[in-house]
């Protein structure tokens, strides 16, 4: 087996092809700029869609120069938990909750109960 093993080339990492007869497409450079002014200048095919936001390297969005304006997406409404209790019993049952309980307090105290 070792008489068949290529010494001295790495086949993993390395590529014997050559670049030469490879036409690369058209590219245009696409500006971003962010809210801290860095400026990051990428190249794209003139046949891929252009993303309107780059994450820059200091972690903000960086906006597209002259481009469209980025679609927001819709915040959700925080849910509280008002609102999921809402979802699993009506008003009318809660106040009805509320009186047992509190009857249930008032007599382990040896209060009167409520009417």
């Amino acid at each position: 087996m070792a008489e068949r093993s290529l010494r001295g080339t790495n086949l993993s990492a390395l590529s014997m092809e050559t670049d030469e007869n490879v036409v690369l497409s058209e590219r245009r450079i696409s500006r971003y700029v962010c809210p801290s002014g860095h400026i990051s200048e990428l190249p794209f095919s003139v046949e891929a869609d252009i993303p309107p936001v780059w994450e820059c390297r200091c972690g903000q969005e960086a906006k597209l120069v002259d481009g469209p304006e980025p679609e927001g997406k819709p915040a959700k409404a925080a849910r509280t938990h008002w609102d999921m209790l809402l979802e699993r019993r009506s008003e009318a049952e809660l106040a009805e909750l509320l009186k047992e309980r509190l009857n249930l307090l008032r007599a382990s105290r040896g209060e009167e109960p409520l009417p």
